[in-house]
Parts: structure tokens; sequence; C-alpha cells
């Protein structure tokens, strides 16, 4: 049974760039790059074309070096898809967020400043509304900042409470499974469900198969992030759009 629109847009791929090619780290390591063939248009289309809605699209270069970079490659999947994009990477100055909205994107994601400078985050969340997303980036219980990079002393709880009342949205990685292919860390998404069960939690690392998504999304989870499994194929465009993954309402 295929999937609907609504089914279809918490399933979420994602494009990573570095040097604007599509590519997945292994742990957030940058040493450790796979480069997939296609542009990220290309890739992009081929999503679209299957009926997907949306795109997690990573700039890696803007995240480790602290610049908004590579808007061209958003602006071109916005202007030839109707993929909605969250886009993340380098978000770090005020005028950032308005940026990545006016080049196509539907929300600018926030990471490194929303556990850096949560004023700032604050005041961003405020003036962007639902537009700003927030993420969070996990690592042995702490979150890690500017690409994966910095280790703060913050956990993800603790970033959750920060924004407390400002926060409806959050994408979560565990970076010790992201392009791992090993299995989310189901048990992080369900703590975070029952500790703030009004908080829509975007999951995010480890997917292998179609059992994950189902699993992740029976669990909770307002969307899943599906990233290497799909470009590898251990998820095919096919499986996913005929399987019937009893969503539950955005």
């Amino acid at each position: 049974m295929a999937m609907g629109a609504r089914e279809l847009e918490r399933v979420i791929p994602a494009i990573d760039l570095v040097n604007g090619q599509c590519v997945r780290l292994t742990r957030g390591d940058y040493r450790q790059p796979t480069f997939y063939d296609g542009s990220p248009l290309e890739i992009a289309l081929r999503y679209e074309a299957v009926g997907l809605r949306r795109l997690h699209l990573v700039n890696l270069d803007g995240a480790r070096d602290g610049c908004l970079s590579r808007l061209d490659i958003l602006e071109e999947i916005a202007a030839r898809t109707s993929l909605r994009v969250d886009y993340s990477g380098g978000i770090r100055d005020d005028d950032d967020p308005r940026r990545v909205l006016d080049a196509g994107a539907t929300w600018a994601c926030v990471g490194s400043v929303a556990c850096l400078d949560t004023e700032r985050a604050a005041a961003w969340l405020e003036r962007y509304g639902e537009r700003l997303l927030v993420s969070a980036d996990t690592l042995d219980g702490a979150i890690r900042a500017r690409g994966w990079l910095e280790a703060t002393a913050l956990t993800v709880f603790d970033l959750v409470e920060a924004h407390a009342g400002r926060l409806h949205h959050l994408t979560c990685t565990d970076i010790s499974r992201d392009g791992t292919l090993a299995g989310p860390n189901f048990a992080l998404y369900r703590r975070l469900r029952e500790r703030f069960p009004a908080l829509r939690v975007v999951a995010s690392g480890g997917v292998r198969h179609l059992a994950d998504v189902r699993q992740l999304l029976d669990d909770g989870a307002a969307g899943v992030i599906v990233g290497k499994a799909l470009l590898e194929g251990r998820i095919s465009l096919e499986e996913l759009v005929a399987d019937d993954l009893n969503p539950r309402p955005c």
C-alpha cells in the first residue's frame, strides 16, 4: 500500500555537503568521508520523483567553519523541486536565518548557536517562530557544536530545558550512530518523548532499514531522517513508497 503525502513527509532524506558534493561522514569524522555520485540536485530530484516531500540539507563545511556558504545549492533545489527543505550549517550571524529562508528553505535549522548562545537563539526563535528549527548533535551524552568538533557541557535535555516555552521542534542526532548503519538510539528518543511529551522530535542517525523507521514512528518520533541507507540502497526508494509505515498524523 503506497503512502500518502502526509506519511511521506515523516520520512526525511538527508543530503550532507562537503565541497558542494553529497557525502556521508562516519560518526561525524571529517577524515572518513564517503562521496556519492550525482549532484545534490540530481539526488533531490530522485527523492521528489517517488513522492518524498521533505529534504534535510546540511552544509558540513559551513558547520565546521562557522560561516554560511553554498546557498547556491539550496537555491537550485528550492527552484527546481517542490521539496520543503530544512537547511543547516554555518548559521551563526543574526541575518543568517533570513538569508537561508530567502534562498528558498522552508526552515532554517540551528545547532551551535542554540547551545553556545542561548540568548541569541531565544531571540531567533521569537523572531522566526516555527520556521526556525533547533538541532542537537549528541555524543556520549553531551552536545557537540561547530560541525560536531567542539564538546559542550550540555546534554540534549539541558538544551530543551534552556529553551522551554519556545522550542516545539527538535532534530536530534546520535553522532555515534550517524553514518554507521548500526541502528538508531531508540532509548534516547524514548527518553525525550517521556520527558518532553509535547516536543516534536525528528530522529537522526543509524537508520538501517524500514523496520527502524517503523519503530521510531511507533515510538512517537515526528519524523525520521534517512541518509546512508537511502544513498546505498539499503532502503530502496521503491520499497519506501510502497511500504505502509502505519503513521500517525503530524
